[in-house]
C-alpha cells in the first residue's frame, strides 16, 4: 500500500469514507485477486498525484465483509467514489492508470 493510500475497515469506514470532506475512492479488493494487485500501483500513484483533491482508500473484502455486503460488491476489483457520504460512481474491473485517473477525476469533480 502506498504512502498516500489509506486502509479502511468495517470499523473505520464511516469515519474515513462517509464523513470525509473530500471525495474518497474506495478500492474493494482481496489478496487472491490478480487484477486487484495489478491496479494497486496505479492507484498508489494516483493517490500521490491527487493528494488534497481526493483520497484513495483500500478495503479488503475478505477481512471486511460487512461493508462489501452493504454496498453490494459482488465482483472485484470494484472502485467506488463516495462524495458527501454517498456512493457517486462505480467502476468494475481493472483498467490502465490513464483510464483510472480520468475516471476518478471526472467522478470526483461531478
Amino acid at each position: 500500500m502506498g504512502a498516500n493510500t489509506i486502509k479502511v475497515t468495517d470499523a473505520s469506514f464511516a469515519d474515513d469514507v462517509l464523513k470525509s470532506s473530500e471525495p474518497v475512492v474506495v478500492d474493494f479488493w482481496a489478496e487472491w485477486c490478480g487484477p486487484c494487485r495489478m491496479i494497486a500501483p496505479a492507484l498508489d500513484e494516483i493517490a500521490t498525484e491527487m493528494a488534497g483533491k481526493v483520497k484513495i482508500a483500500k478495503l479488503n473484502v475478505d477481512e471486511n465483509p460487512q461493508i462489501a455486503s452493504q454496498f453490494r460488491v459482488m465482483s472485484i476489483p470494484m472502485l467506488m467514489v463516495f462524495k458527501d457520504g454517498k456512493p457517486a460512481a462505480q467502476k468494475l474491473g481493472a483498467a490502465p492508470k490513464s483510464e483510472l485517473s480520468r475516471w476518478i477525476s471526472a467522478a470526483a469533480a461531478a
